[in-house]
């Protein structure tokens, strides 16, 4: 092998590193926070009692209604449930 198509392979393997690198540094915050969304549950992805995203309709009604509830007394608020989850699958720690 002569040294200059060593030094062609050490300079391709070089390039080749540090393109899959730069790859990780496109991934932001919007791309990563949607594909977050698909994970199931009982793979890490968010509990079924997770607020919905800001920016989203759904947000804007959750955080109108959190506001109405927090102007209520105390006695007239609607009850969370302090109960675990019914579907029988531990929590994994």
């Amino acid at each position: 092998m002569t040294a200059r198509f060593r030094q062609f392979v050490m300079l391709l393997a070089a390039a080749l590193a540090a393109g899959t690198l730069s790859g990780c540094g496109t991934i932001n915050e919007r791309m990563s926070a949607a594909v977050g969304d698909y994970v199931p549950q009982w793979a890490g992805g968010l509990p079924a009692d997770a607020p919905p995203r800001p920016g989203t309709a759904k947000y804007d009604e959750f955080m109108r209604e959190r506001e109405r509830q927090r102007h209520l007394p105390a006695d007239q608020r609607q009850k969370t449930p302090t109960q675990p989850d019914p579907s029988g699958i531990d929590p994994v720690h």
